[in-house]
């Protein structure tokens, strides 16, 4: 149930919140004097990058649907045996990748360095229904998180609406043989007919790779849950739904602790839900959550078990000259990040991707405009539901730079030391292996460059919602409707093909 369906009269009964952009101390991305949005010529050395390759889908995978969204998670892992990142599709599939090791030797200039393959795909959830609400429950994957690696196995959560679960996956390269007891086949053998024994031996074969279910939490949430995320105890996690926090022990599932409730007695009086909940990558008594009147709220679990007093509260102040019929959906943030540093929050709304520090609560230190161009589309953006696109944003490994996705195939960058932006595109027609993509630029008025795109011209079918960033290298990976790409920074790139 998404907030939309908990109220109809939402977005008329709760307060408006509109965003006032001169507050920040920093704002970067606008509209340039002649109402354009500027990309430079020169592209920066921070965003040169060049296509690797279009990681195809599986067979499996692609067969399912031919839906725009049929990628509904990328996260990225960097384990002991390479790079890992799994995919998760609207049939409830997971397809992991993994990032090929650089091949030395004669066979060098025969393999791809960095190529990825599919490394294993399996069936995460099943179509459910809810016979007491009679509802059904869609397959589709929500959210995926890998946990801490251990050992050489690697595990990781995955989630639809209703049901998260906790997956192992592991490799086989030998198998056991020489048994006593039973054949080749597996046969239990007639006792009278062993006249030796023999010590089983452990034989190389072809690799396997074995998922298995672990944990089944279930029945843990009413409505849908938008967000899951490890605690850095590495023992457990919390979930989200529109509406309670929960968090869970990664060895119980039979039971949860509601850490947040929002919910009032009377479901008329709702003026907002939550949209995204994540734990500091460092802190594991702090934790933050958004809502849908823009606001963020830090809760620290070690003042009260139940945190609906939160520690912080993060929002800019209301500006009531700007306030619209469209300003609460607009502000509403689908996304939020802590830094790899733990200093800052990152969180997206549908026009802009803002940057706050936890010290300072009285508004963001950075507004970056994503598509400011827009905002005179909102009407017809309300009328075809693009409105409520839940658009993702993500750090660099280094925290200088930003990303987040767009209409028309585009997504943006940020770097956070110059305000500078750029616009790139992802589509499989004009981006071949190893070619440098191109900055784009909307055109909105004025003078019209060559290859510019004007507003009307924007596809809203093409929408990048996922996307993800290497966590130690300048690796991004970009879901563009069916098509998934890996974009490589291309001074790295040309630093690895020479070495």
């Amino acid at each position: 149930m998404s907030w939309r369906s908990i109220s109809g009269e939402i977005g008329r009964c709760r307060s408006a919140r509109p965003r006032q952009h001169g507050r920040s101390l920093r704002t970067a991305g606008r509209d340039g004097p002649d109402g354009h949005t500027h990309t430079h010529t020169h592209t920066p050395r921070w965003c040169s990058w060049v296509r690797t390759e279009r990681v195809p889908n599986s067979t499996t995978a692609s067969s399912e649907t031919t839906s725009p969204r049929l990628m509904s998670f990328l996260r990225w892992s960097l384990t002991r045996q390479g790079t890992f990142w799994p995919q998760g599709t609207r049939g409830g599939r997971v397809v992991i990748f993994r990032r090929e090791p650089e091949v030395k030797g004669e066979e060098e200039e025969l393999a791809e360095v960095g190529e990825y393959n599919v490394y294993s795909t399996f069936q995460s959830h099943e179509p459910d229904f809810d016979y007491l609400k009679s509802l059904e429950i869609e397959e589709k994957i929500n959210k995926i998180r890998w946990l801490p690696q251990q050992n050489a196995a690697h595990f990781l959560l995955s989630t639809n609406d209703k049901t998260i679960k906790l997956w192992k996956v592991s490799e086989r390269d030998r198998r056991p043989e020489g048994y006593n007891l039973k054949d080749e086949e597996g046969r239990l053998k007639d006792i009278s007919t062993v006249t030796s024994l023999q010590v089983p031996v452990l034989k190389p074969t072809d690799l396997m790779v074995e998922v298995r279910p672990r944990r089944v939490f279930a029945n843990g949430h009413t409505y849908h849950v938008n967000s899951i995320s490890v605690n850095s105890d590495g023992e457990t996690y919390l979930s989200a739904d529109d509406l309670r926090i929960n968090m869970w022990h990664l060895d119980i599932t039979d039971r949860s602790f509601n850490i947040v409730d929002i919910k009032p007695v009377n479901m008329e009086d709702l003026t907002e839900v939550i949209t995204a909940a994540e734990f500091h990558p460092h802190h594991c008594h702090l934790f933050i959550y958004s809502s849908s009147k823009g606001t963020l709220r830090l809760c620290d679990m070690r003042a009260s078990a139940l945190c609906d007093r939160h520690a912080k509260i993060f929002e800019e102040p209301e500006d009531p000259g700007n306030r619209s019929f469209f300003s609460e959906i607009i502000s509403s943030v689908s996304d939020v990040k802590f830094s790899h540093s733990g200093r800052y929050l990152l969180t997206r709304d549908y026009l802009t991707v803002k940057v706050w520090d936890l010290n300072m609560e009285k508004g963001p230190v950075e507004t970056y405009q994503v598509h400011e161009y827009l905002r005179s589309k909102l009407c017809s953006l309300y009328e075809n539901d693009c409105i409520f696109d839940k658009f993702e944003c993500v750090w660099n490994s280094t925290d200088s730079v930003i990303m987040t996705g767009a209409y028309n195939s585009f997504f943006r960058m940020f770097d956070r030391e110059t305000g500078r932006g750029v616009t790139l595109e992802a589509w499989r027609e004009s981006s071949k292996p190893r070619a440098v993509l191109r900055t784009r630029r909307v055109y909105t008025g004025g003078r019209r460059r060559r290859g510019d795109v004007g507003v009307d011209s924007l596809d809203f079918t093409k929408k990048i919602l996922h996307m993800a960033w290497h966590p130690e290298e300048n690796i991004i990976a970009i879901a563009a409707t069916n098509n998934l790409y890996i974009f490589q920074d291309r001074v790295n790139s040309e630093n690895t093909e020479n070495q």
